[in-house]
């Protein structure tokens, strides 16, 4: 499945029933250089729109939520030691957290690759 994407500049790629969440390339230029991330737990229930994890930069401190209800698997915990992989690779390696999702019709509401670009222009 290709990725989907939320108006709060979250991704999530599915692989089967679990979802890899991070933040995209035009957040995390927003944010410049992140200094600390907080990833959930595994076993943590969110919903979708919850605040699932922390991050911070130079600029700001900013939640990254939930696209999609579920439950955490894996927090990134190399996120832990090197923040500044969310600058360096936050469509790969960057992730935030990996959930198995509970319910999948939720991500017929999220945008694609095109309507999210066409989203982050607008923004302009």
């Amino acid at each position: 499945m290709s990725r989907k994407y939320t108006k709060d500049h979250e991704w999530v790629s599915l692989d089967g029933d679990i979802a890899t969440v991070g933040i995209t390339a035009y957040a995390q230029e927003q944010l410049g250089d992140v200094v600390f991330v907080e990833v959930p737990e595994s076993g943590r229930q969110v919903a979708q729109g919850d605040d699932a994890a922390v991050v911070e930069s130079v600029k700001a401190a900013s939640e990254v939520y939930a696209p999609v209800s579920g439950e955490v698997v894996e927090g990134n915990e190399a996120l832990t030691d090197n923040p500044a992989l969310v600058n360096e690779a936050p469509d790969s390696e960057g992730w935030f957290f990996r959930m198995k999702l509970t319910n999948s019709d939720e991500l017929d509401g999220l945008m694609d690759e095109a309507a999210y670009a066409d989203y982050v222009k607008e923004l302009g």
